[in-house]
């Protein structure tokens, strides 16, 4: 598929890879919003789009190419239980990819800026913990009738691209692939991995080679994942694809559910980013735990070669 997006994403030999922006719910926390809750971030869509678009714009001014939109958790049956009914929560997820790009317009014409419109895994409506295990009792059709009139709306929005993220497992993967199709916006499908295999237990390389010959897929990836993992996922997905790859992990960090807190320190260091940048990722940055400043820091990795 041809875009503009892909083009860049293409790029030329000289050229290094895109940075994406960190956790949305990183920058909002620490902006001083209350998360705690079965919309996540997607609450404040409804609440204050303006802290949307505001998260957007730190990232894109610490020097990201690419923001992937809000509505990761943004979903129909989300909204509803909520009580918003479909006509608002499509105008939602518009306004989502719109948030983006209110945030370029504002970082300035220097340079391109993208937007991503984040697709979660259906685990993540649930907000359970279950976009971790995948295998939710549900077939890829089932799978699929959730997943098609929320990527339409996004897609009618107009983002550059769209981000099929957090998969646990290759049945929602077929899912997706087959929702995305006619669209009309490509598309990156990325995989959240324990070691060698999909959260679900699947071989990675069955995983990405469902999309290696889908032509509305342009990247292929993994995300929401140990930095120490992304290493060989990204260097199977380039081999099994073919197609340029995607990279956003944690920030290595782990969650103590008993303290409820983070314990550790990152281990997303700027030796990793380049290695990932030389087995073939076209796509860098990070997801949870991952703020402005470490995305700082990959760009800069990647500039200086």
């Amino acid at each position: 598929m041809t875009s503009a997006f892909a083009a860049a994403l293409a790029g030329s030999p000289a050229s290094g890879p895109l940075v994406l922006d960190g956790g949305m719910s990183n920058q909002l926390e620490a902006a001083g919003h209350d998360l705690g809750d079965a919309l996540w971030s997607a609450r404040l869509l409804a609440e204050d789009p303006e802290a949307i678009t505001r998260a957007h714009l730190a990232y894109f001014e610490a020097g990201a190419d690419v923001a992937i939109t809000s509505s990761y958790q943004a979903t129909f049956e989300g909204f509803a239980r909520r009580g918003i009914g479909p006509g608002r929560a499509a105008e939602l997820l518009a306004l989502s990819v719109e948030s983006a790009r209110e945030a370029a317009r504002r970082a300035g014409p220097d340079r391109p800026r993208w937007v991503a419109a984040s697709a979660g895994p259906y685990g993540a409506m649930l907000a359970d913990g279950s976009e971790y295990r995948g295998r939710y009792g549900l077939g890829v059709r089932e799978l699929e009738r959730f997943h098609r009139p929320r990527l339409e709306i996004l897609a009618a929005a107009g983002p550059d691209v769209l981000a099929l993220e957090t998969v646990p497992d290759t049945d929602e993967a077929a899912a997706l692939l087959r929702a995305v199709r006619g669209l009309g916006v490509p598309a990156w499908l990325s995989y959240t991995v324990a070691g060698d295999r999909t959260r679900a237990g699947q071989p990675l390389e069955e995983a990405f080679a469902l999309a290696a010959d889908a032509e509305e897929v342009i990247a292929v990836g993994v995300n929401c994942c140990a930095p120490q993992d992304v290493s060989g996922a990204v260097e199977t997905a380039a081999r099994v694809t073919g197609k340029p790859v995607v990279a956003y992990p944690n920030s290595g960090e782990s969650w103590d559910a008993d303290a409820r807190a983070w314990r550790g320190r990152s281990s997303l260091t700027t030796e990793r980013v380049r290695d990932w940048r030389e087995q073939g990722a076209r796509l860098i940055g990070g997801c949870c735990r991952v703020g402005p400043d470490t995305i700082t820091s990959i760009a800069r990795a990647l500039a200086l070669g």
